[in-house]
């Protein structure tokens, strides 16, 4: 019988070759774990107590084929909750967490400030993927009212549950953004807020193997000759769908931030402004409804 220690020895070992040595131990000691029901810090203490592991060897060739440690968990880390993920749906990124906090304390301030966003704030997440934005949201921002939507069955069936488990006030719709969203949701919102597909398909040989092979190429990828097309789709969607004042939200392809502001701009919206993510990439843009 092995022990944790001996463990997470061996899984960092299969793994090593496509993650760096940190990442490949903080994967190791997340499956043991999760594995054991133990928190990190018991990990710590009993390392070296017998680790049983009820397939613990197809594990370990699962994570060396490349697949995320998050679908073999069935769970993923976002924003201080756990959400289930598995195939057919992105795993959250801490990059997009850094935009839920931006919303965050833009709705604050603003209903501190009387700035136009009331009580019953409306916020609306497109290309919503396993939910984690619009629920995060949800149970971030008091009296908010969220709308969520995305075209994938698979990922809708994610959003939902983890909408029924964390937040089950938030609406979950199918919809196509391409087609225009105001086909599937009505009125006026507050908030608009998405993280779509975005990176040029010529990119796919330089992903990851756990991005590249395993994850939805349909929430990742467009055509390099339509880079933003999704982002169009949604800015065009947004002056019917927005209030006045309300506020559009994209996280971003690094390498697009300018060509987005453009666009932006060419399309009518007013105080662009974007951000850099704490890798000092630029990753987020905001700019308001005139």
């Amino acid at each position: 019988m092995s022990t944790r220690r001996e463990n997470i020895e061996r899984i960092c070992s299969a793994i090593i070759p496509l993650y760096d040595p940190r990442e490949a131990r903080n994967i190791a000691e997340w499956v043991i774990c999760d594995r054991e029901g133990i928190s990190r810090s018991q990990l710590v203490v009993f390392a070296d107590e017998e680790s049983q592991i009820e397939n613990l060897d197809t594990i370990i060739s699962e994570l060396a084929s490349g697949r995320p440690v998050q679908y073999i968990l069935g769970r993923s880390e976002f924003y201080g909750e756990e959400f289930e993920v598995g195939e057919g749906v992105l795993v959250p990124r801490p990059e997009t967490e850094e935009l839920v906090a931006w919303i965050c304390k833009d709705v604050r301030l603003a209903k501190r400030d009387g700035r136009g966003i009331p009580n019953g704030v409306r916020i609306l997440d497109l290309c919503t993927g396993s939910g984690c934005i619009a629920i995060a949201l949800a149970r971030n921002i008091a009296d908010s009212n969220v709308t969520a939507l995305d075209i994938s069955p698979e990922a809708l069936y994610y959003a939902r549950r983890n909408a029924e488990r964390l937040s089950p006030d938030v609406q979950i719709i199918e919809g196509d953004v391409l087609a225009g969203a105001e086909r599937w949701v009505d009125g006026e919102f507050d908030v608009i807020v998405s993280n779509p597909p975005y990176i040029p398909a010529s990119d796919i040989a330089t992903m990851h193997a756990n991005v590249r092979d395993h994850e939805p190429h349909c929430a990742l990828f467009v055509a390099d000759e339509q880079p933003l097309v999704f982002y169009e789709a949604i800015a065009d969607s947004a002056h019917t769908l927005l209030r006045s004042g309300g506020r559009l939200y994209f996280e971003i392809y690094e390498k697009l931030g300018n060509e987005l502001c453009s666009m932006l701009q060419a399309k009518g919206f007013s105080d662009i402004t974007l951000r850099c993510d704490l890798n000092d990439k630029p990753r987020m843009i905001c700019c308001r409804k005139v």
